[in-house]
């Protein structure tokens, strides 16, 4: 007599349920451990650090050491990192980005298991902006540089800048979840995305 599934086999055990049910079967990894500590740092580092800029100047600075030492450590893990880690994966050509927007404007946008072509061009685009806060921020710190009005403006255009972008990655990050029908808020806790 053939064991039934409800049944147990030789030695006592229960059959394993079928690999087909397991969670992990219809999903795969994609954002390693080391892309999902990197982004939600970055987003509680910058939170605290526009938080802080006028009332804890100390503390201000050293949460942008911190960011410094983020954006350093993305961008050698962004070359020799996890498949869709690297910037090879997920950069694209204008033209790329362009007809994926317009794609997605139709809800007709191919689905990514990486970073979607927009995706892509936000998380460079953010990158930069981060460093450019870095950049300056720095700056104000030194002799030269302290006190100086236009690196204060571009240290200030550029965080309200970095602002405007956050908030359009996060319409971004939306969309794209509606469209596919896929939690990428969660994939980016997990790092796991369906197949």
């Amino acid at each position: 007599m053939a064991a039934s599934v409800d049944e147990t086999v030789a030695g006592g055990d229960a059959p394993p349920a079928p690999v087909a049910h397991a969670p992990e079967a219809r999903t795969v990894l994609v954002w390693d451990l080391l892309v999902r500590v990197f982004h939600w740092s970055l987003v509680a580092a910058f939170g605290l650090a526009w938080a802080t800029a006028e009332e804890a100047q100390g503390l201000h600075e050293a949460i942008g050491y911190v960011i410094i030492a983020l954006l350093v450590v993305r961008l050698v893990w962004g070359i020799v990192g996890s498949a869709h880690a690297r910037f090879a994966d997920f950069v694209h050509r204008p033209s790329t980005v362009i007809a994926y927007l317009r794609d997605a404007m139709r809800f007709r946008a191919r689905r990514y298991v990486g970073h979607n072509p927009a995706g892509g061009a936000m998380v460079i685009v953010l990158l930069a902006m981060m460093a450019t806060i870095c950049a300056t921020g720095l700056m104000m710190t030194t002799d030269a540089f302290h006190g100086v009005r236009w690196v204060r403006g571009a240290h200030e255009l550029a965080v309200n800048l970095a602002v405007i972008l956050i908030g359009l990655h996060l319409a971004g990050v939306l969309f794209a979840s509606v469209e596919h029908r896929e939690n990428l808020v969660k994939a980016m806790v997990t790092g796991r995305k369906r197949r």
